[in-house]
């Protein structure tokens, strides 16, 4: 129920059109003087001002700017086109004449009323359009379009493919989405596909009778139906093996599960988040993924960055990370020292945010010092930290592909298939820095390649 504050010295007029207003559903207070309005009633519990322009001590016109964005309707019977140009100027919201018309006050309050509320709505929809994710740190260019997509789609009943790499944080997506849904009031069920044996996954997530197979001993729900009415997020969705995907797609395509051993199935109204660090799709051509359940899921997308292409949040998400662990484990507030400042910026972090989180709860629990963390306590790999800035390539050059006689020139060979084959020919007698001073590209470089093709390191690999 809207509220609406009258501001009216004469009390026959005040009572009447409190009447007025009540008789049409809003809840209304009242004053006699812009002091009494001020200290008798917060100016900002209000949907509406209505005041007289000629009140004793202070105009009408001073609850204008008193009440901040609370829309003030000035009403008087000094009906002239110089007052109502003069209030309207001050920021009245509407100008209305003594003796008013029943219905025209009514329609006026209603018009003013319902402006005001479309403004607040446009308002905090811009407003939240991309302001962060409660537990989400980043306020770069790609985390601001994805916290855009994540408020979009919460709303909606839509399935949701989340893709990113592992540590980026697909949980918490999945949360913030369930978290600002219709369904935040019921259950949000989270599975790790990938840690659950594929004997047990479709007993887990579908439930069995009792004597379904060899250990049944009793009846069980299934995580599906324990998310009945709210969200189930499974993560790493593509380890799911592909009898449970069949399974899983009659869920979404039927809303009902039947457990194992049983002849009737259950109706469940469940929404659908599920995330993966895999090529869905390629699995699919493949015949490893069900081309159909990948059409079902991938109805919404979005796309987590890895932590090396944000840049701009490293340190905040550091220091964050470092507030949350001091205090976790009673420590005083602590600093990252420069050289520490120096690791963290200009490591890689192939595993994302998690791998952040284990080197800063590590760092803080083996501080000795009682302001600042070394970059030594950090325990980063410097095999991946930029150390040549300059030497940082995206593309090798065919200048630099002229290491040795490894490859036959006649062979017509890409930039990454000489790559490739430089790189499994002599990483078992090199080690990374002689094979990126060979291929003329930094160390980083070097990593960045290995992951792109899928050329794993060799730990064991010693130099000559």
């Amino acid at each position: 129920m809207s509220k609406i504050l009258i501001v009216e010295d004469e009390a026959i007029i005040r009572t009447a059109l409190r009447k007025l207003l009540e008789r049409n559903k809003y809840d209304v207070s009242e004053a006699a003087s812009v002091k009494e309005a001020t200290t008798k009633h917060q100016l900002n519990e209000y949907n509406l001002i209505i005041s007289d322009l000629r009140l004793p001590g202070a105009p009408g016109t001073d609850l204008i700017k008193l009440a901040g964005e609370v829309p003030v309707l000035i009403m008087t019977s000094y009906a002239s086109l110089r007052s109502a140009v003069d209030s309207m100027r001050m920021g009245a919201v509407d100008y209305i004449a003594k003796p008013f018309d029943h219905d025209e006050m009514v329609a006026a309050v209603k018009r003013v009323i319902g402006k005001a509320q479309d403004a607040a709505r446009q308002k905090s929809k811009s407003r939240t359009s991309s302001h962060a994710i409660n537990g989400m740190i980043g306020s770069s260019a790609v985390m601001k379009d994805l916290y855009n997509r994540i408020h979009k789609a919460a709303p909606t009943n839509a399935t949701v493919l989340v893709h990113g790499e592992t540590g980026t944080g697909k949980e918490l997506v999945a949360r913030a989405i369930h978290e600002e849904s219709k369904r935040r009031d019921k259950p949000v069920i989270s599975v790790n596909c990938a840690a659950i044996p594929d004997t047990l996954i479709e007993s887990e997530l579908f439930g069995h009778e009792k004597g379904a197979f060899t250990g049944a001993a009793s009846t069980r729900e299934g995580l599906v139906a324990a998310a009945d009415g709210g969200t189930l997020f499974l993560d790493e969705i593509g380890e799911l093996p592909l009898e449970a995907q069949a399974r899983l797609l009659r869920v979404l395509q039927e809303g009902e599960v039947r457990p194992i051993g049983s002849v009737e199935s259950r109706k469940v109204d469940v929404r659908l988040i599920a995330a993966t660090h895999r090529d869905l799709r390629k699995l699919a051509n493949e015949g490893k993924f069900r081309e159909d359940l990948f059409y079902r899921i991938n109805v919404l997308q979005l796309t987590l960055p890895p932590l090396r292409e944000r840049a701009r949040d490293i340190i905040a998400l550091a220091e964050a990370l470092l507030v949350r662990y001091c205090e976790q484990f009673g420590k005083p507030a602590l600093n990252l020292s420069p050289e520490a400042v120096q690791a963290i910026t200009t490591y890689t972090w192939p595993g994302n945010v998690r791998e952040m989180e284990n080197a800063i709860q590590r760092a803080v629990i083996l501080c000795e010092d009682d302001t600042e963390i070394s970059h030594d306590l950090l325990s980063i790999d410097l095999d991946l930290v930029k150390v040549d800035i300059e030497q940082q390539e995206d593309d090798l050059k065919p200048r630099q592909m002229l290491p040795s006689n490894t490859a036959d020139p006649s062979e017509d060979l890409s930039l990454e298939d000489y790559f490739q084959r430089f790189v499994l020919e002599h990483q078992d007698s090199m080690s990374e820095t002689e094979l990126a001073r060979k291929l003329g590209v930094s160390r980083k470089c070097l990593w960045e390649r290995r992951q792109r093709l899928g050329i794993p390191r060799k730990k064991t690999a010693t130099a000559k």
